[in-house]
Parts: C-alpha cells; structure tokens; sequence
C-alpha cells in the first residue's frame, strides 16, 4: 500500500537540512531503485521554486510499503528526522487514484 509520510520542519533547521540532505536523497533513491517511490520532495516557506535563505517548512513523500507499522518505522529513521530536520512525521494510508 502507498503512505504519505509529511515532514514538518522544526524552525531555525535549515543547515541541519542541508547537512543531512544527501543522506536523506540516498534513501530516497533507495526506494525509486526498488520501484516503491511515487514521488518526494520539499514544501518551500515562500512561493518559490528556491525559496533561497526562506528555506523549506518540511517535505512529502508518498512510498509503498507493506505496512502502516513498516512506513513509520522508515519515517522514523530518516535522516532528517535523526538531525533535528523535522520537528514533526505524520504517516498516513494514501490511496493512488491519479495518475492512472
């Protein structure tokens, strides 16, 4: 089943964000490689596609995973999480209805 797993990001964290990035893109990749990402990426604080120094409030990503107890547990030990990026990580059921 797909999850969206939601970021929020704790205020002041834009440097551990950047810091933490590649790990972060690393399991990202992990998962497109292994077909389970439908897709990821930041919120910006501003409307902007580069928010510049605003930086970003957090992130979403939707992923298949066989549980709901298996999506929390790969939330949970994202490295944003680890750094002190996301203040807060929600995990839901997503159903895909679009894209077809």
């Amino acid at each position: 089943m797909w999850y969206a797993i939601i970021g929020r990001d704790a205020p002041g964290s834009l440097e551990r964000r950047r810091q933490a990035r590649a790990a972060h893109l690393a399991r990202l990749e992990a998962l497109q490689e292994e077909g389970r990402l439908l897709l990821a990426g930041p919120f910006p604080a501003v409307d902007a596609e580069d928010p510049g120094p605003a930086g970003w409030t957090g992130s979403l990503i939707v992923a298949e995973f066989a549980s709901l107890e298996e999506a929390e547990a790969w939330a949970q030990a994202d490295p944003y999480r680890e750094a002190g990026v996301y203040a807060e990580v929600e995990v839901r059921p997503f159903r895909r209805v679009f894209p077809k």
